[in-house]
């Protein structure tokens, strides 16, 4: 079969090289896929860098998330256990931890439903504990885990503030529902936020970004607010003042959405649940931006490295390049 490795740590463009291998056998309870769509997600090119905290052994096949089918012929949503990723034709899980995939989403819409809106529903429902008429500021609002937490926000009844950099991403954020679109690259983040809540603030805000986005959040988070630390897009880790969450009365809240699957594993099946019924009825719906062939997965894991892209870029192995 095909598939993407790694030999060495680098940029994803450089270092990921398409090959033939064998397939890959399963251990004990897992399960052998074949790759029906693969979602390009961030640490996918952080792994690449050697920057992720799952270091896998080398050679190793990124693609954190997949949509696959079984060999009984079953179409389920996982996320492969790494060497064997999901750039590839065939790929193993865990089966303990397959879904099956929502019938109202298609392949490429499918595979980028699981790590993103998992995500963003534990960060929304379980950690913030968002509630009808809360305002809601989502950072990278047009990226993927950002898209996916405008799409819940909405869903539970928030008024979402999307903030995104460029008025192609700013354009996207709208399309996607966002009740207040902020272009970072032309508008002051702070004063658009302030003037958008009356002077108020944000009830809760999910930042995957860091950086200057974290402090902002800081700034412009309401009394009793919450701020969601998702990820470190920016590259910046914030050194959050805790005088400062105590005088504003804020709370910073951490969400590594993976710890669900050992700590509480029945969450995350309940949550799959949800999300198929909102899948079911439109509420919610993967912006899948791109679709590849498995020949154009380093180019894009490359692209979502440099933060360009919008939504999710979907890997299909069954499509001809």
């Amino acid at each position: 079969m095909q598939a993407w490795q790694v030999h060495e740590n680098g940029e994803p463009g450089e270092v990921m090289r398409l090959a033939d291998v064998a397939r890959p056998a399963p251990g004990d309870g897992q399960v052998l896929l074949k790759v029906r769509g693969a979602s390009v997600n961030f640490p996918d090119a952080l792994m690449c860098r050697g920057h992720y905290q799952v270091r896998p052994p080398l050679p190793f096949t990124p693609g954190v998330e997949i949509c696959g089918e079984t060999e009984d012929g079953r179409r389920v949503l996982g996320t492969p256990v790494l060497p064997h990723g999901g750039f590839a034709e065939y790929a193993v899980a865990d089966a303990a931890g397959l879904r099956p995939a929502p019938e109202a989403l298609d392949d490429a819409e499918a595979a980028a439903l699981h790590i993103g809106y998992q995500t963003g529903w534990f960060a929304l429902h379980r950690r913030a504990r968002i509630a009808p008429g809360e305002t809601l500021l989502v950072h990278a609002a047009a990226g993927g885990v950002g898209s996916a937490a405008v799409q819940l926000g909405k869903a539970a009844g928030a008024t979402v503030i999307g903030v995104a950099g460029g008025a192609e991403k700013a354009a996207v954020a709208r399309r996607l529902g966002c009740d207040v679109v902020i272009d970072r690259h032309t508008e002051d983040v702070i004063a658009a936020v302030k003037e958008a809540t009356g002077g108020r603030g944000a009830d809760v805000v999910y930042d995957p970004v860091g950086g200057d986005a974290y402090t902002q959040s800081t700034k412009v988070v309401a009394f009793e607010g919450r701020i969601v630390v998702i990820g470190f897009a920016s590259g910046t880790i914030p050194s959050p003042g805790l005088n400062h969450a105590l005088v504003k009365n804020y709370s910073i809240l951490g969400l590594h959405w993976g710890l669900y699957n050992t700590k509480n594993p029945k969450l995350v099946e309940e949550c799959h649940e949800q999300l198929t019924e909102l899948a079911a009825r439109g509420a919610v719906k993967p912006l899948v931006s791109e679709r590849v062939p498995l020949a154009g997965a380093a180019d894009a894991v490359q692209r979502v490295a440099d933060g360009v892209t919008t939504g999710r870029i979907a890997v299909l192995p069954g499509v001809a390049a």
